[in-house]
C-alpha cells in the first residue's frame, strides 16, 4: 500500500534490535550505565565512556580564565575549522537559517585573525556552503515541480464520475523491457535519495529537549524534510501508476499482459538491489481495485509474483526482506562497479527502523548523562543510508520513459475503483453500494 511519514502508531519494533540502548521496558529494572565523568573531570582521563553529563561535556568544551581545552588557539583553531567544514558539508541545510549562518560568521571573526590561512579555508567552507544550499534548493524546486505537476493531473481524473476516458499513451507503448524499466525506475530513485540529507532524517523525529530551553532550534520544520517527504510521494505515485496501468485496458488478456509485465520489472529491480521501487511495484498489485480483478489475475502467470510477494512479506518485521538487504549491502560492499554497488532501500521500513530507535530510546540515561550508544546507532543507520545515495547510476537514461514516469496520469482511488468495476462487474454488495455512490 501507499506509505506515509509520521504516523507514530505505524511503527513496529526491528527485529535484532539492540537492548543495550537503554531502552528498558517500563517497570523493568535498568543495568547500572557506565559512569561518566563528574564535574570538573577530562573526557580524555580514563578508559572509553559510553555516556556523560551535558555539564561536563561543555565543561569540556568552554574554555575559561584557568582552562582552555587545547592550550593554544593556534593548536585549537584547525580542529574548529575540521568541525566547521564537516558541519557545513553533512548538514547544510541546518545553515538556511539566517540565524545559524549569523552564528557561524561569528565564529569565523574569532578564529580567522589568529592565522592568514584561516582566512583562505573558512572563505572555501563559507563559498561551498552557499553552493551545496543553491544545488538543493534547484533540486528541491525540480521535484516538487514533478510532483505538483502529477498532481494536478491526477486531480482532473478525480472529477470523473464515470470510468475514466482512456488515457492515449500508457507504459508497454513507451518502454517493453522490463529490464530497461527497471533500470530507469532506479535512475529516478537515485535522484531522489541524493537530495536527502542526513539532516532531514533528525528533523523528521526531532523532539524538543526539555532542559534545552524554549524556543525551537528550527523555525521552518517542514522545509527541513521537504526532500525526503517528495520521496514518499513518490514512491506513492508509482503505488498508483501501476495501479492505473493495470486497471486501464478494456480487455482482459491486455490487462493480464500488464500484470505479467510489472512482475518482470519488479524481478529485475529486486536483481539489481531497488528494494524501493520493488515494493512500490508490489503495493500497486496489491490495491484493492487491482487484487479484486480475479479473471484478470486467472489469464496471468503468476507464479514469479509470489516469490516476490514472499521475500518482501512483512512477517517477522519484514526478515526475508532483511536478509535480501543484508545481502545486497554485502555484495555492494565488495563491488567492482556501480551495478553491483546499487542498495535501495524500503524507504519506508528505513524511516520506521530509525523513528523506533529515537522513539524508544532515551536521549539521557537515569542519571542524566547523555546516552551515547543511542546515536552511535542512529549514526551508523543514518551513515549506511548516506553510503548506498552516494552510488553513481551506472544505467544510461531514457528521457521518455523518466518524462512518462513523472508526468503520466494516474486514476485517483475512486477513478480505479470505477475502472475497475467497469473491466470486472460487482461480484457483492458491498461492490455495488461502492460503484453506485461513485457513479
Amino acid at each position: 500500500m501507499p506509505q506515509t511519514v509520521c504516523s507514530g502508531t505505524m511503527f513496529t519494533t526491528p527485529s535484532g534490535f539492540s537492548p543495550h540502548l537503554a531502552c528498558a521496558e517500563p517497570g523493568e529494572e535498568e543495568e547500572a550505565p557506565q559512569e561518566g565523568p563528574g564535574p570538573g573531570a577530562c573526557l580524555a582521563d580514563g578508559p572509553p565512556i559510553t555516556s556523560a553529563s551535558l555539564d561536563t561535556l561543555i565543561q569540556n568544551l568552554v574554555p575559561t580564565a584557568d582552562y582552555y581545552p587545547e592550550a593554544k588557539v593556534r593548536k585549537f583553531g584547525p580542529k574548529i575549522l575540521q568541525l566547521l567544514t564537516e558541519w557545513t558539508e553533512t548538514f547544510p541545510t541546518d545553515f538556511r537559517d539566517e540565524k545559524m549562518v549569523g552564528h557561524l560568521k561569528d565564529i569565523i571573526h574569532r578564529i580567522a585573525p589568529c592565522d592568514e590561512a584561516y582566512w583562505k579555508t573558512l572563505n572555501q567552507v563559507l563559498q561551498k556552503l552557499s553552493q551545496r544550499l543553491a544545488l538543493m534548493s534547484q533540486g528541491e524546486e525540480s521535484i516538487v515541480k514533478v510532483s505538483l505537476n502529477a498532481s494536478s493531473i491526477s486531480d482532473k481524473l478525480v472529477a470523473f464520475k464515470t470510468k475514466p476516458p482512456p488515457i492515449q499513451k500508457d507504459m508497454l507503448s513507451i518502454c517493453n523491457d522490463p529490464y530497461t524499466l527497471a533500470q530507469q525506475l532506479t535512475h529516478v530513485e537515485l535522484e531522489h535519495l541524493r537530495h536527502i540529507g542526513p539532516e532531514e532524517f533528525v528533523q523528521a523525529f526531532v523532539q524538543k529537549d526539555p532542559l534545552d530551553g524554549t524556543q525551537p532550534c528550527f523555525s521552518d520544520q517542514k522545509k527541513k524534510t521537504s526532500n525526503l517527504e517528495a520521496y514518499v510521494r513518490w514512491f506513492n505515485r508509482l503505488c498508483y501508476l501501476v495501479a492505473t496501468e493495470i486497471c486501464m485496458p478494456a480487455k482482459k488478456k491486455q490487462r493480464a499482459q500488464v500484470i505479467e509485465f510489472f512482475i518482470d520489472v519488479a524481478r529485475e529491480c529486486f536483481n539489481i538491489g531497488n528494494f524501493n521501487s520493488l515494493m512500490a511495484i508490489i503495493s500497486g498489485m496489491n490495491m484493492s481495485p487491482v487484487s479484486r480483478l480475479k479473471k484478470t489475475w486467472g489469464k496471468a502467470k503468476t507464479a514469479k509474483f509470489f516469490i516476490l510477494e514472499h521475500q518482501m512479506d512483512p512477517t517477522g518485521n519484514f526478515y526475508n526482506y532483511r536478509t535480501a538487504l543484508r545481502g545486497a549491502a554485502h555484495r555492494s560492499q565488495t563491488a567492482n562497479s556501480n551495478r553491483e554497488r546499487i542498495v535501495i532501500p524500503f524507504f519506508s521500513l528505513l524511516i520506521k527502523d530509525i523513528y523506533f530507535l529515537n522513539e524508544g530510546c532515551a536521549n539521557r540515561l537515569p542519571n542524566g548523562h547523555v546516552n551515547f550508544e543511542k546515536f552511535v546507532e542512529l549514526a551508523r543507520q543514518v551513515g549506511e543510508f548516506m553510503t548506498w545515495k552516494q552510488v553513481e547510476c551506472p544505467f544510461e537514461e531514457d528521457r521518455a520513459i523518466l518524462h512518462y514516469l513523472h508526468t503520466a496520469p494516474i486514476f485517483s482511488e475512486d477513478g480505479l475503483y470505477l475502472a475497475s468495476y467497469e473491466s470486472e462487474s460487482p461480484e457483492n454488495q458491498v461492490e455495488k453500494d461502492r460503484w453506485k455512490a461513485l457513479r
